[in-house]
């Protein structure tokens, strides 16, 4: 029997990655237009301004209402991690591979017939060790060089 169950997450702001779009938008609305509009009929909008600014500020109060929800709690991609990539101990074992040259380790679970691995996380100190261990509730992880 396997682990895997459906995600239902919320999409965030900050998840998806349109921040960088919904700045570059505010400012071609709020700046670049009306520059081009008074560039060339000497006539200043303020109306593209306004609204400029409105999305900025619209985008900046989602940010931060977003970050207090998140504020003292277990960071978003870490609270679904066990959704997102499912442990079947049947076919699959917990292994953390570390490089010997660089001295990375990532941890993550390895096929029994094929030997794939397929990353989870990176470790970057004990603790990350334990968050995995616990997310996936296991006693012992090997270690791979």
């Amino acid at each position: 029997m396997t682990n895997m169950r459906t995600s239902t997450t919320k999409t965030k702001i900050n998840s998806i990655n349109i921040g960088g779009k919904w700045i570059a938008v505010s400012l071609l609305i709020g700046g670049a237009i009306p520059f081009v509009i008074w560039l060339v009929s000497h006539k200043f909008l303020w109306g593209f301004c306004v609204v400029g600014v409105l999305l900025l500020t619209a985008f900046l109060i989602l940010i931060i209402i977003e970050m207090q929800q998140d504020s003292g709690r277990v960071p978003y991609y870490k609270k679904h991690l066990k959704d997102e990539i499912p442990f079947d101990p049947e076919m699959q074992y917990p292994v953390i591979k570390s490089s010997i040259c660089t001295g990375e380790k990532v941890a993550g679970f390895k096929n029994k017939i094929d030997g794939k691995f397929t990353e989870v996380m990176v470790i970057k100190n004990e603790s990350d060790k334990r968050l995995f261990m616990e997310t996936y509730e296991l006693e012992k992880v090997d270690i791979e060089y």
